[in-house]
């Protein structure tokens, strides 16, 4: 982990079907990560039936920040959803390290 601020963590279906949206996602959560300055983590899940992504933090509590379940959304519709939880987030006591998304 970077500076331990956390990071986050891409969970991935297992099979070719999401790699189109994985690529649109993962970009987003690039963008993101960059803002912060954190690392990302991708995995793949038998279970999962859809992309999902989580910030887990220092105290290694894992918080779902982005579902790509029915969506298709575009990059920037993805980035943004993500950042505005993680924004919300920012104003937790115990997620100050993240008050970074909040600077324009």
């Amino acid at each position: 982990m970077t500076g331990g601020r956390g990071k986050f963590l891409v969970c991935v279906p297992f099979g070719p079907g999401g790699n189109g949206r994985l690529i649109t996602v993962g970009r987003a959560v690039l963008r993101v990560s960059e803002k912060l300055g954190v690392d990302v983590e991708t995995y793949q899940k038998r279970e999962a039936s859809s992309i999902f992504v989580y910030y887990k933090d220092e105290s290694r509590e894992k918080i779902p920040v982005y579902s790509d379940w029915g969506k298709n959304w575009s990059e920037e519709e993805v980035y943004h959803s993500m950042r505005s939880v993680i924004y919300a987030l920012s104003f937790h006591p115990k997620h100050l390290t993240l008050q970074t998304i909040r600077a324009r």
